[in-house]
Formats: C-alpha cells, sequence, structure tokens
C-alpha cells in the first residue's frame, strides 16, 4: 500500500492580500436595529432599508433605496466578499426549510454569489448570474438549515450537533467584477416552506417555468473571454510575467528560469464551490513550445485542497479543454468566516526556456452532469503486446457480447494466415465489466511477429520468441538505480533507456538541516529526530525523545515521494536479494544472466566480481543499516526508525535535489526493526562469498535489531491523524507477528541458532493459511519467511510440510488463474482490486513460480506466463502496465522527478517501470479518477485505472512494486522457449529413517529415500555433541553399521543434487547391553562308589557318558547346555573362554 499524496503547492504569492477577520464596514445606509427574521417582504417603500447594509473592504461601493429598491454602485474588490450588500440578525430553526426570494437587476452582465445562514460553512448558497438588461430577475433560494454541517462533521462550523436556532444573515457578495457596475433587488422574502417538494409550489426552485431555475447551469466566471480588453478579473503573477489581452484572447510571456510550476500563475479568485455539487470547466489555450499547463480548482491556502486537476499538454494552435467533478467539500465565499479561497489556477513556471501562453474562454459552470467517461481501450481482441514463448501458453481475450462461437485467424508479418480457430465463450467477467469468448492458439510455436484476428478485429502486433523477456529482467532490477538517494544518477549509464540523459541529476538530500551549504537542499546528512514543536497539534509519538542526530544518505526513494521508508525498502530489498538466491536453488535459476557487469549501475559496481542485483541491494542495506538508534541512545537502542522523509507535502514536479523540505527521522518502529533484522540475516548469507566483513556486520546488526525487538514487541507505527500535509505516507502496521515470523526464519537460514529455529517453530504463522487473495505485501510478510524456508537448505524439522504448504498454495491461485478469462492469477478481494493490485498479482506469481521451482510441474509456470498476459495488455483496457513494453503501455506514473507529462524536459518512468494499476476501492481514489468515476458511474474493477501523474491511487510506482516485478521477470526470462519442466527438479526426500534398536555388537541398519533429476547423491551424518558430522563412506540409501554401547544417537541422510540440498527427518539408533548368560546352580550330586578317576576333573553332573558335565571349563557338552539355557531365558555364569588364565595363574577351574 503507497498512502495518498497531497499534489498541491501554496500559492504564497496570492495570499498578501488575505483578509482581515473583521470587517471594515463602508456603510452608506444604516442598518436597522432588529432582530426578526424577514416575517415580511423587503419592499424598500419610501426609502426604508428594513435592515439592510453594505460594506467595502476594498473597492467602493455606495448604496441607495432612492428608487424604493437596494441599489449598490459597485468598483473594485480583490474577492467577491470584498464588497457586499447585508442583512444581519436573522433567525433560523433547525427543523424549518425556508426560501428566499427577490427580484435583481444589474447594468452588467454580473455573477454574484449568494448566502443565507449561519457563518461559513453552516449556509445554502448560489449563484445569482444576471444578464445587464434593465429588465427584473427573479431569484429562489432554498435554504435547508438541517442540512448544514456541525462541528462534528466540519470543525470551522459554528453549529454544535445539538443545536436548535441560530441566528445568520443574507449576504449578497458584489465584489471582483470586471467593470464598475449597480446591482438593484426588490421585493426580498425569507418564509418557510411547508412542502419544499411541491412541484405545484410556485416558490418550488424546481418549477421548470422559471428561468431563473438555480438547476441550470450558473456560470462563476466573469469575463472569461476576455473581450473587453482587460485582464480583470484573472491576474498573472510571477518572476518574468507580463500579459496583455489582444483581439479577445489573454497571452501570457512567460520567463525562463523558474523552478516550480506555481512559479507562475494564470488565475482567478472567488468561485463558490457547493459539496456534492458537479461542476464543468472549460477553457481553450494553446502554448508556444508544446509545454504542459497544471489545470486546478482548488483554495489558496492550507491545507491547500485540489478539488480537480488535469495536466494537458498543449499544442501551438488554441485547443478546447473541458474537465467535469463532482465538489467533494466547498470553499468559503467569507473572508472574514473562513480563511481559503476557491480559485481556477493555472501553473505554468518551470520552465527553462521563455514561452508564451495563450487563455481564452475560460468558463466553470455548476449544476451540470458529470458526462460517462469511456476509456479508450483499442481493439477489442486484447493479446500480451510483448508477445509469448514458443512452448508457452498462449491465450488471447476477445471482448464480445457474441453468445456463440466466432472464428479466428492468425496472421504472420505479411498478413498470411498461419493458424485459424474458434473462439469459446466465456460470458460476462464481472471484473473487467464486459462479456469475453478466449482464444486458445498454443499449437503455433514457429517464432515471428503475428497478429490476432477476431470478430472484424485486429490485435496489437506481438512477437512469438523465446528472448522476448530477457531484456525486462534487467530492465525491472534497473529501475533501482534512478530511484537511489544521496548519489548523483548518471544517466549515459542508462544504456538502451530511451532518452537516457534525461535522466541525469544532481545527488539528491546531501545537504544539511540547516541549508549550511548554501543550496536549497535538505538533506540527509545530519537528520534529527521529529519533536512535539515540530509538528504540533499533530504530534503521534507520545512521550518518545531522541538526543541525536543521523546521517541517514543513501537508499531508495520509496515511490513518487522524497521518503524513504524501512518497511517498504525491506521487502523491496528482500525480493530483489531472493531474485538472486533463487539462481542457487532452483533448477532453472539462471545465475549467468544476473552476473556482475549485467545492470546499469555505476561503472566500479559493474566490475567488481559481485552479481549486479546484489550491488544494487547493498544500496538499500547499508541505508538501512544507517536508520538503527545507536546503542547508547537513551530510547529504543538497537531499534530502526520507520523512516526519514520531508516535513510537508511538496508538489510535483520537482526533483530531489531542489526539495527545499526540512527532514525529519521518525520514531522507532517494531515494524522497522523486524523488517531489517530479516533482511540483513538474509543479505549476510548471500554476501558472505563476497564481502564477508559487510556480511558479518550485516548479521550482526541483524542480531541486535532482533533483540531490541524482543525487548519492545509492541512498538507500532501510528495510523495516520488529521494532519493535512503530513510529508510522507504512515505505513502503519499494528500486528508485527508476521515480521518476528519472517525476521526469524531469515535468521535461522542464515546461522542454523536454536533459537531462531525455535521462534520459527512456534509461530503460528508458520502453520496458518496465509495465502489470501491479495497475496503478501509490505504489512503481511510471513510469506516471505515461509517460500525462504521451503527454497533455502536447511535442516529445519518438518520442511517438507512447509514445502508442502506452498504447493498447495500455488493450488488455489493455479485455480483463480484457471477462472479468470483475462489470465490473472487475482480474483480481488470481495470483487474490489485493491490499491496496487498489479503487485498483488506479480507477488501472486512468486507463489505459483516458486511451486514450480519445488515440484518442476509445469503448470504452475504456465500460470505465471499466463499472468504476464494480463500485465502486458490482455485486459480490459488493453493497455500494458509496464512502461515501454507493448504497443499501449503507462508511461505517465505518479512521480515528482520522473514528470514529463508535467515537465517536458524531466523523463519519463524508465523502461521497466510497473504501474499499480487498477484500484476499484473508491474510499482510497485521488481527485483524479474521482472525476472519471462514482458511485451513479461506477468502474468495473479492472477498469478504475487512469494513466495520469496525479492518479497515486492507480497510477503510482514504488520499490516494493517493482522488486515483486523483478523476481518474476527474471523468473519468465528463465523459462527459456517455454516449457522448462525438464530442466531437472529439486531433492524431494520421499522416505525418512526410521528408528532402531539394537544389541551392542549387533549390526544396525536404516534406509532413506529420495527424487531429483539429477538422480540426488547421500550422505549419512550422526549427531555427536550435539555437531552433525559425515559418516565416513556411508553414501547409499541404506546405512549398515555395528551397534556399541554408548554409541547410540541420531542419524541422518543428506540427499544432494545440482539445485541443493534436503535433509531427512532423524533417526534414532538405541543400543542395548548384551544379555549376560549365567548358569544354574548345580543341585548336589553324591558320588557313587566309583572309581576317582572316573569323575570330571572339576566334579559336576555326569556327562552321560560315565563322567560328570563340568559346572566350569568349556567342555563342548557344557557350551551346547548353555546355548540352550540362552534361548530358554536363563542366565548362564563360569562359562569362561578356553584357554583363559584365573587371576592367581592358575589353570581354569583349579581349585586352592
Amino acid at each position: 500500500m503507497v498512502s495518498p499524496r497531497h499534489a498541491r503547492q501554496a500559492l504564497a504569492v496570492l495570499t498578501a492580500s488575505s483578509i482581515s477577520a473583521a470587517l471594515v464596514l463602508a456603510t452608506v445606509v444604516a442598518p436597522a436595529a432588529t432582530a426578526s427574521p424577514l416575517s415580511t417582504e423587503h419592499t424598500f417603500t419610501g426609502g426604508d432599508p428594513e435592515g439592510w447594509h453594505s460594506y467595502a473592504n476594498s473597492g467602493s461601493v455606495t448604496t441607495s433605496t432612492a428608487t424604493e429598491e437596494l441599489c449598490s454602485t459597485v468598483s473594485g474588490g480583490t474577492n467577491p466578499w470584498d464588497v457586499a450588500a447585508q442583512h444581519d440578525d436573522l433567525t433560523f430553526d433547525r427543523d424549518t426549510t425556508y426560501t428566499m426570494s427577490f427580484d435583481a437587476r444589474a447594468d452588467q452582465a454580473v455573477t454574484l454569489p449568494l448566502q443565507v445562514g449561519a457563518t461559513y460553512p453552516a449556509t445554502s448558497a448560489r449563484q445569482v448570474v444576471l444578464d445587464g438588461t434593465a429588465t427584473p430577475q427573479h431569484v429562489e433560494l432554498t435554504v435547508s438549515p438541517a442540512t448544514w454541517p456541525t462541528t462534528s462533521t466540519d470543525a470551522g462550523s459554528p453549529l454544535a450537533d445539538g443545536w436548535t436556532t441560530t441566528s445568520g444573515l443574507a449576504v449578497l457578495q458584489l465584489g471582483a467584477q470586471a467593470v464598475p457596475y449597480t446591482v438593484c433587488i426588490d421585493d426580498v422574502s425569507i418564509t418557510e416552506r411547508t412542502d419544499p417538494t411541491d412541484p405545484t409550489d410556485p416558490t418550488d426552485p424546481t418549477d421548470p417555468t422559471d428561468p431563473t431555475d438555480p438547476t441550470d447551469p450558473a456560470e462563476q466566471v466573469v469575463g472569461g473571454d476576455f473581450e473587453d480588453g482587460a485582464i480583470a478579473p484573472f491576474y498573472a503573477v510571477g518572476p518574468g510575467v507580463t500579459s496583455a489581452v489582444t483581439d479577445g484572447v489573454l497571452c501570457v510571456e512567460l520567463g525562463a528560469g523558474t523552478s516550480n510550476r506555481w512559479d507562475q500563475i494564470v488565475g482567478y479568485n472567488g468561485i463558490v464551490i457547493e459539496p456534492g455539487t458537479t461542476y464543468t470547466l472549460s477553457f481553450d489555450a494553446s502554448s508556444s513550445n508544446g509545454r504542459p499547463v497544471r489545470a486546478i480548482i482548488g483554495d489558496d491556502e492550507d491545507p491547500y485542497t485540489v478539488l480537480l486537476e488535469n495536466n494537458p499538454t498543449l499544442s501551438a494552435g488554441m485547443r478546447s479543454y473541458t474537465y467535469t467533478f463532482t465538489a467533494e467539500r466547498g470553499f468559503p465565499t467569507d473572508g472574514a468566516t473562513s480563511p481559503g479561497i476557491g480559485e481556477i489556477s493555472f501553473q505554468v513556471g518551470g520552465s527553462d526556456t521563455p514561452w508564451t501562453f495563450c487563455l481564452d474562454d475560460v468558463s466553470l459552470l455548476s449544476g451540470t452532469e458529470t458526462p460517462p467517461y469511456t476509456p479508450e481501450t483499442g481493439p477489442r481482441v486484447r493479446v500480451n503486446q510483448v508477445g509469448y514463448l514458443p512452448a508457452g501458453p498462449k491465450e488471447a481475450t476477445l471482448v464480445t457480447d457474441a453468445p456463440a462461437a466466432l472464428p479466428w485467424e492468425l496472421h504472420d508479418a505479411q498478413g498470411v494466415t498461419v493458424a485459424s480457430g474458434t473462439t469459446v465463450p466465456a460470458g460476462l467477467d464481472p471484473t473487467a465489466g464486459v462479456a469475453v469468448h478466449e482464444i486458445d492458439f498454443t499449437g503455433v510455436t514457429a517464432p515471428g511477429t503475428y497478429t490476432l484476428v477476431a470478430d472484424g478485429e485486429e490485435s496489437y502486433a506481438f512477437t512469438v520468441g523465446a528472448d522476448i523477456y530477457q531484456q525486462l529482467r534487467a530492465d525491472a532490477i534497473n529501475y533501482f538505480y534512478p530511484a537511489r538517494s544521496g548519489i548523483e544518477i548518471d544517466g549515459s549509464l542508462m544504456v538502451g533507456q530511451p532518452d537516457a540523459q534525461k535522466y541525469s541529476r544532481p545527488a539528491g538530500h546531501v545537504g544539511t538541516p540547516d541549508g549550511a551549504d548554501g543550496g536549497p537542499n535538505r538533506g540527509d546528512v545530519d537528520v534529527a529526530c521529529l519533536t512535539p514543536e515540530t509538528e504540533g497539534q499533530y504530534w503521534m509519538y507520545g512521550d518518545w525523545t531522541c538526543d541525536y542526530t543521523a546521517d541517514v544518505t543513501g537508499g531508495w526513494y520509496d515511490a513518487g515521494d522524497h521518503g524513504k521508508y524501512v518497511v517498504n525498502g525491506g521487502i523491496a530489498v528482500a525480493q530483489l536479494l531472493s531474485t538472486y538466491e533463487r539462481t542457487l536453488t532452483s533448477p532453472t535459476g539462471a545465475g549467468a544472466d544476473l552476473r556482475d557487469g549485467t545492470l546499469n549501475i555505476p561503472l566500479d559496481e559493474q566490475t567488481n566480481g559481485v552479481p549486479d542485483v546484489l550491488d544494487e541491494a547493498r544500496w538499500e542495506l547499508e541505508w538501512m543499516m544507517k536508520m538503527q538508534v545507536p546503542a547508547d541512545a537513551a530510547m529504543y537502542p538497537g531499534m530502526v526508525h520507520h523512516k526519514v522523509a520531508d516535513a510537508d507535502w511538496t508538489g510535483l514536479p520537482l526533483l530531489p535535489s531542489q526539495d527545499a523540505q526540512e527532514r525529519y527521522l521518525h520514531r522507532p518502529s517494531t515494524a522497522a526493526t523486524l523488517n531489517f533484522a530479516a533482511v540483513a540475516a538474509q543479505g549476510a548469507r548471500l554476501w558472505e562469498q563476497y564481502d564477508p566483513q559487510f556480511a558479518a556486520d550485516l548479521l550482526a546488526a541483524g542480531r541486535v535489531a532482533w533483540d531490541a525487538a524482543l525487548r519492545t514487541p509492541d512498538l507500532y507505527a501510528p495510523a495516520p491523524n488529521d494532519d493535512p500535509s503530513t510529508g510522507s505516507g504512515p505505513y502503519d502496521d499494528d500486528s508485527v507477528g508476521d515480521e518476528l515470523y519472517w525476521a526469524a526464519a531469515e535468521l535461522f537460514l542464515t546461522t542454523g541458532d536454536q533459537v531462531f529455529e525455535d521462534h520459527v517453530l512456534a509461530s503460528e504463522y508458520h502453520t496458518a493459511d496465509i495465502w489470501t487473495s491479495g497475496g503478501f505485501n509490505w504489512f503481511e510478510t510471513a510469506a516471505l519467511g515461509r517460500l525462504d524456508l521451503a527454497t533455502v537448505e536447511s535442516d529445519l524439522p518438518g520442511r517438507a510440510a512447509v514445502r508442502d504448504s506452498v504447493v498447495e498454495a500455488a493450488e488455489r491461485y493455479l485455480a483463480w488463474q484457471q477462472g479468470e478469462p483475462f489470465g490473472t492469477a487475482y480474483p480481488g478481494s470481495d470483487g474490489i482490486y485493491s490499491w496496487g493490485s498489479n503487485s498483488a498479482i506479480l507477488n501472486n506469481q512468486v507463489v505459483l513460480g516458486t511451486a514450480f521451482d519445488l515440484t518442476s510441474d509445469q503448470r504452475f509456470a504456465d500460470a505465471v506466463l499466463e499472468s504476464m498476459d494480463y500485465l502486458l495488455g490482455r485486459n480490459a483496457l488493453n493497455n500494458s502496465y509496464v512502461t515501454g513494453y507493448g504497443q499501449q503501455f503507462s508511461q505517465n506514473q505518479h512521480s515528482r522527478w520522473f514528470a514529463h507529462s508535467l515537465e517536458p524536459s524531466l523523463p519519463n518512468p524508465p523502461r521497466g517501470s510497473v504501474s499499480g494499476g487498477p484500484n476499484s476501492d473508491a474510499v482510497t481514489w485521488d481527485p483524479v479518477i474521482k472525476a472519471l468515476y462514482g458511485p451513479d458511474r461506477m468502474c468495473a474493477p479492472q477498469a478504475c485505472y487512469v494513466d495520469d501523474i496525479q492518479s497515486w491511487s492507480t497510477n503510482e510506482i514504488t520499490v516494493n512494486w517493482n522488486s515483486a516485478l523483478t523476481w518474476v521477470a527474471s523468473f519468465v526470462a528463465d523459462q527459456q522457449d517455454g516449457d522448462a519442466s525438464g530442466a531437472g527438479t529439486v531433492v524431494v526426500v520421499t522416505s525418512d529413517p526410521a528408528d532402531v534398536t539394537v544389541v551392542d555388537g549387533q549390526q544396525a541398519s536404516m534406509s532413506a529415500a529420495a527424487t531429483g533429476s539429477p538422480a540426488p547423491g547421500v550422505q549419512w551424518q550422526r549427531l555427536t555433541a550435539g555437531v552433525w558430522t559425515d559418516v565416513p563412506e556411508a553414501t547409499s540409501t541404506t546405512l549398515t553399521l555395528t551397534a556399541r554401547l554408548g554409541e547410540g544417537t541420531q542419524y541422518r541422510a543428506y540427499f544432494t543434487n545440482a539445485f541443493g540440498g534436503v535433509y531427512t527427518e532423524p533417526a534414532t539408533l538405541e543400543v542395548t547391553e548384551s544379555p549376560e548368560v549365567v548358569a544354574p546352580s548345580p543341585a548336589p550330586v553324591v558320588d557313587p562308589p566309583v572309581e576317582e578317576t572316573a569323575r570330571g576333573a572339576g566334579g559336576g553332573a555326569p556327562d552321560g557318558r560315565g563322567g560328570a558335565l563340568a559346572t566350569t571349563g568349556a567342555d563342548p557338552a557344557w557350551v551346547v547346555v548353555a546355548g540352550l539355557l540362552l534361548v530358554a531365558g536363563f542366565t548362564v555364569t563360569g562359562v569362561a573362554r578356553r584357554g583363559r588364565r584365573s587371576r592367581d595363574g592358575s589353570a581354569p577351574g583349579a581349585r586352592a
């Protein structure tokens, strides 16, 4: 989520004449001392003013009732409210509706604001348009106090929520007209309406016979045709500005050398804007050099709200421009009661060469209807405008409501039909708002350039070829170099980029906070922390204080603004690191294509022997290390600041080096701290091979951040408050269990430490279903940990289940993708396309691509490729959302320095920039998209997009969206001809060894099995003193060894092939003692009267041969008996080995 940006700069030059809160009354007719409402009609009989009076803060007014009318002769006035005729001391009841009516005439054509009610904004208002003739025109206004805002809905309202009766006034504002004039009013009344909706009520303002029906469009601009030869009441201000009206056209000569568009302005003050009313602005304009103009309707004081903004690029000849919008809020018409001034402004500054701006027929009509907006979508046959891989899927979509299948043809570059077939009707696609058919031409594999023809429409041309994504792989990563902060950007490095030199710019934000370097830049060299004094009433950080400053130069600018955010930078740098790490683990990961020298980055980084994508990631990692709170800080040592940003929003366009805002560090957050711990750990394991010291520094800082986050697990970045100009996005996040899981996963993968393994296994996110339709993002990061645990080698217990969870998620995304007629792996969230929907699609593609890497199942790779079709043109708008790719692509994304549409000397976003894309969540819309769509003319989710630089809610660029494109672009480039399923498979354990118990001295056997291509090798390992060590020469799937007492432990098999290794779950070997054999005690024997020589040498039982069975020694017969006794379970003792001597050296069995 990237936060909405205020797009308007203060027009300080216009506020010098702002009005004093105390009205200076030039009273000609003395006001009557009455406290009653207009209960009778005011006819001014006998010259009685009946409580009416007039005043002039500037200009002049004289008022008379000599003709039994209230007539005011008026001259000048900067603003409409500078001169007025007014009646005070009226009383209004909340639950009563009134009608004010009167007749009016003027000797010049004028448009006069009328307000009735309490003070602004608790009033009812309309424009009184008089034609300049002597014939009185009837005017009516419905006054509805119940609709007036209270303090709970508008802080500027004078009315409390429970109000019932209030005093008020009626005022006709007379100032700021082009020429002196006289206006007269008569027969004035304010009466109660008993049935304000009764069509027969003669006072009903909707009466179609009423020539002054207030529902008719009312013109707010006086003198917009310049036919009187004067510029007033328009103005032209700024350095080097001169103006003249010739033949009814205003032309303004604009000097060179201004920095900002608002440095030179042509404007018109005093317009009245009512909330909920629809307005149409129209004008004719030209430019001598084809420059754009910023045409806005807004107020000219804080918070500088803009209700309408458009930036047309003008031509040398006069052209007409028309824009319609519905106002979200109103602008004041009484400078005494509220600050801002409603205005029409044409901002024309910022050119480095002189030019001429001409203007005519300026009009602002109220009460108009917003015409339906229908975007230009080109041919109804929608294809991937870049192309298709030869052996990959080839799907297209035809927009048609035809109920039956239609024929299609594929034409080559010469127009020859090379394939044909029939469409498959798919019905209404609710996400696109159109009925569609699907076309499958996968069978075409020959490289070439083609178009697809169906239903009388021919698609944009596209290519079939194996190399169509190779440049995109580089361009997606090349986006990050010109987004760097703190370094001069050299356009000559951007080889292959159109208009490369336009990307050259000075280093941004390298000045000091006090501007001691003499330049306008307030930079990141020595940045203080935000304080309650700097924030005032908008302070959000409690008792936090900071007793240090920090050098936080470097890093990437986050999006279209100049802020740098750890949480968004965290996911972005993680995805760049993972783009490289994938080359170490995936069968299709082409590491050579990400080697040193492959990107447009500084030459010393292109030649340092380090893969360039790691160099780019390092630029952000080093900045994140600077954002860590010093160890000796009084509060939150080791934690990481959430962001560094401007104090207030700046306007567009604006180079980073020209940003005059002061910069501040914001309070640390647990989310930012854990983000850093995660990417520091990942960066450490990937940089260890190339710069061991940098890797060690990263890991040490990551460990410190981890410990700090455990000490302070709930320091959250707050949600935005009422501050109208925050200067930065909030990136608020009050749920950080996912960040804790991600950080633990990365630290475990890098270190193998038990403490991190324990946190991983204990986390609810380890087994939870984290795979939502919107994928993962900066505030839902658990998937980053899960994906790396699945792909990066480790001995995590249960790793197979982690892998399975990724594949199961991919099956879900695959089902969504297959069910979408435009082929995208994104169904929306409850039918809504969210802000940054393209990033959701890309991150879902990451899950699908990872499943392919784990399984080599081509279905997953095909789903990634078909989702790429959507991003590159196969969508409802027929637009490629990647700049420079396709025939119709986004190129005016919201950015302060990639701002060609506002300043021709600046570039568009670089080739390979991805736009945020359709956003149908209307509560998050910017004024540009609001002017095109609304509740009564809602866009289908895929259609809620416009390629306009001021549409930040649909068309911004950010580092974390391009990082997702980086991963996906590298993946699709690795697919070569489109079927890489034969590139090999990672190792998968199919059988773990089982626990074994054996007797000391016996052989023990364990077996394991795994698959993979190439076939994996195996090495058995033994756990010794807590350390796993290889078992010598144990390299077969079966481990056989002779078990010995004291050697019982755990064993595991490690299977590995070219794409990494996998450990089996460990098995336990238990060794028991050999059983002791004990001979039974012999019964007493009574020797028969035989010869002495007939006894055995040691005595004993008879042996059946006339002798005795010895109870000691090794007589063969005894050994047999002893064996039988052992089998029967007896214990046998006294069995000695043959020839063994006793302790005293006597022969076995000898007696003393």
